[in-house]
């Protein structure tokens, strides 16, 4: 596999970066569906990194894309624990001020996809989970 120009990349880091590439595709696509505005995708800063920013009428939406191939290890909604939900927050207010967007109703959701074999993709919206 090559990721842009670069060598070839290879090994369990490489397959987990294609399944989360493709997990933040599929949630993409379903905010969209579901009637929301993707304002930004992997909006970084020092702190951290934001997975989608979206609109929802006059909310702001941050939502966390967690995509599993399995639920051997726990949903996917399992691994956005409390001090990931913080930072969540603190990114999420860091987004407003850079943007102008202060003042908005801000929400974090999660979105858990889950790729089966064979291909199969269930998708999970979980709505204001800080």
């Amino acid at each position: 596999m090559v990721a842009g120009n670069g060598p070839p990349v290879r090994g369990p880091g490489a397959r987990r970066a294609v399944l989360g590439a493709r997990g933040e595709e599929v949630a993409s696509a379903y905010l969209r569906r579901a009637g929301m505005r993707i304002l930004a995708r992997n909006w970084r800063c020092p702190e951290g990194e934001l997975d989608i920013v979206a609109g929802d009428g006059g909310t702001l939406v941050v939502a966390e894309v967690k995509t599993r191939t399995g639920l051997r290890f726990g949903s996917p909604l399992e691994a956005v624990t409390e001090p990931k939900r913080r930072r969540l927050r603190r990114l999420a207010r860091r987004w407003q001020a850079e943007h102008r967007a202060w003042g908005a109703p801000t929400r974090i959701d999660v979105v858990s996809v889950l790729v089966l074999p064979g291909g199969r993709v269930f998708v999970r919206h979980h709505r204001g989970v800080a």
